[in-house]
């Protein structure tokens, strides 16, 4: 099974992850990051929703995709449950990065 998948919903790309984001992946979500970025979408989902762990290199991802993209692309990151936003929350990066419970609320709230 893939565990980056990328898809586009209305101008915005959705990237959603599964299993663990740790050092050893955090590198190839950042490549299916940087890839979705080159088609200039309006906006971008990090969908979090499958991530059984979260580590630190997997938001590190996070802070630098919402430093590259300041003020250019709308930016969202779907996590809900201990797995994901507690660390986010727990780390002061849900206060830098829009955090969401679910992707219809994220991809509603960038089309806004």
């Amino acid at each position: 099974m893939q565990q980056f998948t990328e898809h586009q919903i209305d101008g915005v790309v959705v990237v959603s992850a599964v299993g663990a984001l740790d050092m050893l992946t955090a590198p190839r979500l950042q490549e299916v990051i940087s890839t979705a970025l080159d088609r200039r979408p309006s906006g971008l989902v990090v969908d979090l929703t499958a991530v059984d762990f979260l580590g630190s290199a997997g938001m590190q991802v996070l802070m630098t995709t919402r430093k590259q993209l300041e003020g250019t692309v709308r930016f969202a990151v779907v996590a809900d449950g201990p797995a994901t936003s507690r660390p986010l929350k727990i780390t002061g990066i849900a206060d830098y990065v829009d955090l969401f419970s679910t992707l219809d609320v994220a991809l509603h709230n960038l089309a806004g």
